[in-house]
């Protein structure tokens, strides 16, 4: 069903900056940080080539998208979508921030995610597709862990 709202959202005229928004993501790393701050919550960062790259579908569709994440991740993070499309244009402000968090956070791949509390500090990161779902992938977070 979400899958379906988002579809009608790109299809609509209303692009995909607003098919995020309306699947709990925003775009905007500062405002995300603010609210994290306010609702004293951590941010999910998802590092994407949403137009391109196969894992980083995978992940959307046995993760993101599915009830149990998102049941998950309303009461614990602020979602942010760092995607770094090669077809899709995205306004230049977007393009500078996530070239900006892309080297902060030393990104080497896709899809990456890193959890940070909101004192910006790293508390989870996983790069690449692991299988398992959103049970598994959630275990993964609570557990914590960061490369070195």
């Amino acid at each position: 069903m979400k899958t379906l709202r988002l579809l009608l959202l790109l299809l609509s005229g209303l692009g995909p900056a607003a098919a995020i928004r309306a699947a709990g993501w925003t775009e905007d790393y500062a405002a995300a940080l603010a609210q994290a701050r306010q609702e004293h919550r951590q941010l999910l960062l998802d590092f994407t080539g949403s137009d391109w790259c196969v894992w980083c579908h995978k992940i959307d569709a046995e993760v993101f998208s599915r009830p149990e994440f998102a049941a998950y991740a309303r009461q614990h993070f602020i979602l942010v979508k760092l995607d770094f499309p090669k077809s899709r244009p995205l306004p230049d402000a977007v393009k500078q921030q996530n070239a900006r968090l892309k080297a902060r956070f030393k990104v080497r791949g896709y899809p990456t995610i890193i959890v940070l509390d909101a004192d910006e500090t790293m508390r989870f990161e996983q790069e690449g597709y692991v299988p398992g779902g959103p049970r598994a992938f959630i275990a993964a977070i609570e557990k914590g862990g960061t490369r070195e």
